[in-house]
């Protein structure tokens, strides 16, 4: 039977062997949210630049109906225009 000296030791390895344990979980853990963080940083990036790009395709489509209406260029383009400004000032918002 092991003396109480030795169950002593044994106990305190094994609760070195613990907080060793421990603070490489907590070093991973850490690992884990900061790429967490780019990942939803990259996602709302991408959900930013499709939504840009759904705006410009709206636009283009709207364009590209209002020449099939055989409205005078002049006209097209400063209602693309129109739409670009407006399209910037929502951006604008969206970053504030």
């Amino acid at each position: 039977m092991p003396s109480t000296a030795e169950q002593l030791s044994k106990v305190v390895y094994k609760t070195e062997r613990l907080i060793e344990l421990c603070a490489a979980l907590q070093e991973e853990n850490d690992l884990l949210k900061l790429e967490s963080e780019a990942l939803t940083t990259a996602l709302n990036v991408s959900t930013n630049k499709t939504k840009e790009l759904e705006e410009k395709l709206r636009v283009l489509k709207l364009a590209k109906s209002f020449s099939e209406t055989n409205e005078k260029s002049v006209d097209i383009k400063q209602k693309i225009n129109d739409f670009v400004q407006e399209i910037d000032k929502c951006i604008v918002l969206l970053k504030k």
